[in-house]
């Protein structure tokens, strides 16, 4: 009976044990299935649930576009869920549109969005067949058809080519013009105001030419030192010197001027 009552009691331990060791294992197994279970419903509540179909989009920092302009590059279509917006996509639209540099989306929770845009800004014109105003990217913004007065030199020598491309990288010689004008501004003399027209067709260098018509060949290089020299001619030139209707200035150290013939 004692040898009984003992095998009996190891039994019931092993099963005891048993049941403990399943116990421990199935319980954190069920846990982790219902918490899964009820973070998909949630999840699924959250993409559904009209407490987030968008109600409003608000645009920020647009001044040539319109906000119903930019809305509608967006994408983001009437009652849109808040969570399933692809926010690279309409940022990606966004800048896609010829007049934005940058664009980003702020989600408001619940049911806002704002779509805030820095737009290109005019630097300066460029004839390409016709006058256009371009960004410091030499992206073109558009024809200018109206008479104008420019306040910087025009860049001119351009074909339509060199203004199509669209991915914010300027053609070469919008590059070169671009450079050249932003020397002259940042010289800050009266230089810039003797300047009409930066001449970049050239395959030796852009040329400028003055407000009294006269041409300046500056070469591909060193354009600082350069025009340096050109702002001291222009002066003994209004001083009384000989006329001339071309300045070269391509040369190290030397100034060759072709005076008006009489």
């Amino acid at each position: 009976m004692a040898r009984q009552r003992v095998s009996r009691v190891r039994l019931v331990r092993r099963v005891t044990r048993r049941a403990r060791w399943v116990a421990a294992r199935v319980v954190p197994i069920g846990v982790a299935l219902a918490v899964v279970v009820a973070g998909g419903a949630a999840i699924g509540w959250l993409l559904t649930s009209s407490r987030f179909a968008i109600t409003e989009v608000a645009v920020v920092g647009a001044s040539r576009l319109t906000p119903e302009e930019i809305v509608a590059a967006s994408g983001i279509g009437p009652g849109t869920n808040l969570f399933r917006l692809d926010r690279s996509g309409v940022v990606a639209r966004l800048e896609g549109l010829p007049l934005v540099r940058r664009a980003d989306l702020v989600r408001r929770f619940p049911n806002r969005v704002t779509l805030a845009v820095e737009e290109r800004r005019p630097f300066t014109l460029a004839h390409a067949g016709r006058l256009h105003w371009i960004d410091e990217q030499g992206v073109s913004l558009g024809a200018e058809t109206r008479a104008v007065v420019p306040q910087a030199p025009v860049i001119t020598g351009l074909s339509p080519a060199d203004l199509a491309a669209g991915d914010g990288t300027p053609a070469p010689r919008v590059a070169a013009g671009i450079s050249l004008l932003r020397v002259l501004l940042r010289s800050e003399t009266a230089l810039l105001r003797q300047i009409s027209e930066i001449d970049v067709s050239r395959p030796d260098g852009p040329v400028l030419y003055t407000v009294e018509g006269v041409e300046v060949r500056l070469g591909a290089e060193d354009w600082e030192a350069r025009l340096g020299r050109l702002q001291g001619v222009l002066a003994q030139l209004g001083a009384g010197g000989e006329p001339v209707n071309a300045i070269d200035l391509r040369f190290r150290d030397q100034v060759v001027l072709k005076t008006v013939a009489r």
